[in-house]
């Protein structure tokens, strides 16, 4: 029994260091792809506003203001500190200053790694570092950072350090008022050591800005009037400040319409309140040991409280993800990806492009740092849930016919509902990169496929003859005669691709959510697949093939040098015939529906959807007959997946299973251990 422990421990350190092997390579690609990307850029396109302060004379020398292309948003003292790099080559300076900057973010990481609040695991302390710098790289602070040439991530750095690797409550305001030097709104850090009983570190740091803010304004006076008088702590610099790129509370009342003496009232008591209420959470997350919570709540403040807050001034809500919320271990999930996906994702991902989302989507970052400087409920360590939530309840596995099936046993079936707002996030960015890759698969637009869809169209109509299956003139023009059942294909085809696939999801969710993962990750598993095809094989329809004499039912005859497809003409690939997701979609719907239904006439009239899309897509000329065959094709393909990462289908009878479950918030009931196939909990 002893060797066979000591086998089973071997066994999980050897996959913990391959698991940290293939992090820290991932971090390791990463970063030479950001560098690639910055240095990619052509010369005057990059670093463009590191080259508005530094030239070839270097920082003290520069001809009139520093201020004077108002594209420079730093403090006078930022300029002041990087004199040693003013005798450098333009060239070496671009190299240089990536190089540097990539080296400052592995050092943020590492440090934020190591100031995970204590105890932590053997797993988290092999693998934070090189997931922390791995989400540093990916997030839009550090990419804009690299593009501009900025100096944002020094501030973060600083504070870092300061908090959790010197020692000294001197050394560390020294370091946070360098900080403030050069992001002023660093000062809020003042008050956060104050009241955690460093109060010599709190007036260091309020010495140190004063004497660095002081040696700037001695070497560049009209600089300094410039920034702290003229544009009032660089309010303006960069560009308008109701620009979508200022996430700060002053952009938003200015973007909502507010102007005036009575926006700059409402922008004084909110930031005020905003602070307040952000400093009174900090210091109690740092009296209960969560320091870096602290630090990063402290962060999300200063980004609503300051005047101007640009992109590359965004990286303290990232690193809020160290906050647990929620009892549920299923819940843990949500704030730290929907902190991920909000910085490295562009916000027109995350939000659809609805006019009544627009506040939302404009300026999703700010009510991030908003949301974790002032209400989310972050646990306490002293939470009986902070390290033991309320466990997740699976359902008994099946055995499988293939041997090393399920390949991802972590992929067991769970009996409770996912988190709705985690589900909802994760289906609209799944599907905002759907569209994306849909349409680069072109090259981003209609034109730049047509001449190869084209020619696959010819080879798909060439292999139907040979197959003598090619209907669809036929079936288009006999349903254009009959006017009731051309309208009603065209009502079908525009109708029903999304309502009826998201209903499904939806009675799943609700009734049935011990079958919802399995297939939601089908329908997942699928639709990637179709990308793939989409990639490969563009494929013009038969409605846009101009010799095939096809009526395009839904869109009306086109022009093909400016097509109208609707309201989606620029953002969708008219030539991503192959698959058919109309019907793969479709399908899948009627699957689900058949496996799961419970009456023999709901089958039957789940069936019925599939049918009657592959007759719409064929009547309205959108698809060939052998993309429903493709479409079918990435079907089984998804269910097959499925399958092999997560194992047979569970079957459990599980509605009452899984209500008492919810309850009892775990499996003590009788009720939930006697669910058909069985219940086990992790």
């Amino acid at each position: 029994m002893a060797n066979a422990e000591h086998s089973g421990t071997t066994e999980v350190q050897a996959r913990l260091r391959a698991a940290r092997l293939t992090l820290w390579l991932v971090a390791a690609v990463l970063a030479v792809r950001q560098m690639a990307v910055a240095l990619s850029i052509p010369r005057g396109e990059r670093l463009t506003d590191l080259e508005t302060w530094v030239g070839p004379d270097g920082v003290l020398h520069v001809k009139g203001s520093l201020y004077d292309s108002t594209q420079f948003t730093g403090t006078p003292f930022g300029g002041l500190v990087l004199k040693p790099l003013t005798r450098a080559a333009e060239q070496a300076l671009g190299w240089g200053w990536t190089f540097g900057t990539l080296l400052l973010v592995v050092a943020l990481g590492l440090v934020a790694a190591r100031a995970l609040p204590q105890p932590v695991d053997r797993r988290t302390s092999l693998l934070a570092a090189p997931v922390a710098i791995s989400l540093l790289m990916l997030s839009l602070p550090v990419r804009n950072t690299l593009y501009l040439g900025q100096t944002s991530i020094m501030p973060v750095l600083l504070v870092l350090v300061a908090c959790f690797v010197v020692r000294g409550e001197r050394v560390s305001g020294l370091l946070i008022g360098l900080a403030a030097a050069l992001q002023p709104t660093v000062l809020l850090f003042a008050p956060l050591l104050w009241f955690t009983g460093r109060r010599r570190g709190a007036l260091t740091t309020a010495a140190t800005f004063a004497a660095g803010t002081a040696l700037a304004w001695a070497a560049m006076p009209h600089d300094s009037y410039t920034y702290w008088v003229h544009h009032v702590a660089g309010t303006g610099l960069g560009g308008p400040a109701d620009d979508l790129s200022n996430q700060s509370l002053h952009g938003l009342l200015l973007r909502l319409g507010v102007a005036g003496p009575q926006e700059i009232s409402l922008f004084l008591v909110l930031g005020v309140a905003v602070a307040a209420l952000g400093l009174r959470r900090a210091v109690r997350y740092a009296r209960d040991g969560q320091l870096l919570l602290a630090v990063a709540i402290t962060g999300c403040a200063a980004i609503a409280v300051s005047p101007t807050t640009w992109q590359h001034q965004l990286l303290w809500v990232l690193l809020a993800v160290v906050g647990r919320v929620g009892k549920r271990a299923s819940d843990r999930y949500v704030w730290p990806v929907a902190v991920v996906l909000v910085m490295t994702l562009p916000a027109t991902m995350m939000l659809p492009h609805i006019s009544a989302l627009y506040t939302l989507r404009d300026n999703v970052v700010l009510l991030a740092a908003l949301a974790a400087a002032t209400v989310i409920p972050f646990l306490s360590r002293t939470s009986p849930y902070y390290r033991s939530p309320i466990p997740t309840a699976y359902a008994a596995p099946v055995p499988a016919r293939l041997p090393r099936v399920p390949m991802l046993p972590f992929l067991r079936r769970v009996l409770t509902r996912p988190n709705l707002l985690l589900e909802l996030l994760l289906i609209r960015v799944t599907y905002a990169a759907y569209q994306q890759v849909r349409l680069a698969a072109t090259g981003g637009t209609n034109s730049a496929g047509r001449a190869a869809a084209e020619e696959h169209g010819r080879q798909i109509l060439d292999l139907e003859r040979l197959l003598h299956i090619d209907i669809e003139h036929w079936v288009n023009h006999a349903v254009v005669k009959v006017d009731w059942l051309r309208n009603f294909f065209d009502f079908y085809y525009e109708s029903f691709h999304f309502v009826v696939p998201l209903s499904v999801l939806a009675v799943l969710y609700w009734r049935r959510p011990g079958d919802y993962r399995w297939a939601r990750a089908s329908l997942g598993f699928a639709t990637l697949l179709a990308l793939v095809g989409f990639w490969l094989y563009p494929l013009a329809p038969p409605r846009l093939m101009p010799a095939l004499g096809v009526i395009d039912t839904v869109h009306g005859v086109q022009d093909f040098s400016k097509p109208d497809y609707g309201t989606l003409t620029a953002l969708t690939n008219q030539y991503a015939a192959m698959p058919s997701l109309h019907f793969g979609w479709s399908l899948w719907c009627g699957v689900v529906i058949a496996i799961i239904a419970p009456r023999w006439w709901m089958k039957g009239l789940g069936l019925l959807h599939p049918l009657f899309t592959v007759s719409a897509i064929v009547a309205t000329g959108n698809h060939w007959v052998l993309d429903a065959v493709g479409g079918a094709a990435v079907v089984a393909g998804g269910f097959g997946l499925s399958y092999l990462f997560q194992g047979p289908r569970a079957r459990v009878v599980a509605v009452a299973a899984e209500a008492d479950a919810e309850r009892a918030g775990g499996l003590e009931g009788p009720s939930a251990r006697g669910a058909g196939a069985g219940v086990s909990s992790g």
